[in-house]
């Protein structure tokens, strides 16, 4: 809901869009920080007081963003209250919960485990954009968004100690683990600087100025969006299954940016949306067998640092690249994000593949040869 409404909302505060890029990199700016306090102190914290931390900052940031006049103010808040323009989840919770999850199953199940968590995100994300579509809601943006997000402290309260990590376990990555790590990272920054380019807040703020798109139709837009990303986490669950995490990842990811190139030259929005939402469809096939894939090939104990660290890489890159979209949107074309944006992800894509092809996870591992 935020992601779609932001952009708007920071237009008709009369921030152009240069300065929306701006705060939406300090939301992302404050989300990695709070991603590396996770990373290197969420263990020894507690998984459960840590997810409830976040949740009051989320919700104060929210609250001051929306009270603040200055442009330099509402970053400010953005960057406290992690304020994500993303559309999707990206915030330091993230890391806690999937340290969390492989403990709740077998290797065989782990991947559709993630499946389903995405799943459930999506049906929120699909969701929080179809209320975006409601005129009373729209002009009440800020207080649904920070009511939403205390009604997650209960329930992060009533968890229980299974989420927690083993005490007296040694949680630095092992040399074999660190240059795994590494070469992910370096991968993963990549493929998110492209994925900062094309924020839900700056696609909106895409269609709504070159199409003349408002809320309810953004609403409906990024309702479909989502839905097409949570029903393409099952499929890609079941494709992993078939021919191998890596594989799945690299193959269904290609096609998906080639597709968001097309979006800023449609000649109408109807066909424009179609793309985009083909494309919704596929891009996040890489999602849970990303996630599923990175705690397989480091040990338990290592679970919460390779997800920091991973994911930290992942939100710093997103928080540098839409500063620059709203600069290039303003100073050549709409379609330069998208382009560039494609671009890097394709590069991301055929990179991996090529340095993890070999390495499988465990429930791969008896397997001698893939279609």
């Amino acid at each position: 809901m935020m992601a779609v409404l932001l952009g708007l909302h920071l237009a008709r505060r009369g921030l152009d869009a240069q300065a929306v890029g701006l705060v939406v990199s300090a939301g992302l700016a404050g989300a990695a920080a709070a991603s590396l306090v996770v990373t290197l102190a969420g263990d020894g914290l507690g998984r459960r007081r840590g997810l409830m931390l976040l949740a009051v900052l989320g919700a104060t940031g929210a609250a001051a963003a929306a009270l603040a006049e200055h442009p330099s103010a509402i970053a400010l808040a953005a960057f406290v209250g992690m304020l994500n323009g993303m559309g999707r989840d990206r915030g330091a919770s993230l890391i806690l919960e999937q340290a969390a999850l492989p403990a709740t199953t077998t290797d065989a199940g782990r991947t559709m485990v993630f499946a389903r968590y995405n799943v459930l995100q999506d049906v929120g994300h699909a969701f929080g954009s179809l209320l975006a579509g409601l005129p009373a809601l729209a002009e009440r943006a800020f207080p649904a968004y920070i009511v939403l997000i205390v009604a997650a402290l209960p329930l992060y309260a009533r968890l229980s100690a299974g989420v927690e990590s083993r005490r007296g376990v040694e949680r630095r990555l092992s040399p074999e683990s660190r240059g795994i790590v590494v070469k992910l990272c370096a991968l993963f920054a990549v493929d998110s600087l492209g994925g900062g380019f094309l924020t839900t807040a700056l696609v909106a703020l895409f269609f709504h100025e070159r199409f003349g798109v408002g809320e309810a139709g953004l609403g409906l837009l990024f309702f479909g969006a989502r839905a097409a990303n949570a029903v393409s986490h099952l499929v890609a669950a079941r494709l992993a299954a078939r021919f191998g995490l890596v594989n799945t990842m690299v193959f269904t990811h290609i096609p998906s940016s080639l597709l968001l190139v097309t979006v800023p030259f449609a000649p109408t929005f109807a066909v424009a949306a179609a793309l985009f939402l083909l494309r919704e469809g596929l891009v996040e096939m890489d999602v849970p067998t990303r996630q599923s894939y990175v705690m397989a090939v480091v040990r338990p104990e290592e679970r919460t640092v390779a997800s920091g660290a991973t994911h930290l890489v992942r939100i710093a890159a997103w928080a540098v690249a839409p500063a620059f979209a709203g600069v290039l949107i303003q100073r050549t074309s709409a379609a330069t994000p998208f382009v560039l944006g494609a671009a890097m992800k394709i590069a991301y894509d055929l990179l991996l593949y090529s340095a993890f092809r070999r390495l499988r996870p465990p429930e791969e591992a008896d397997v001698t040869s893939r279609p």
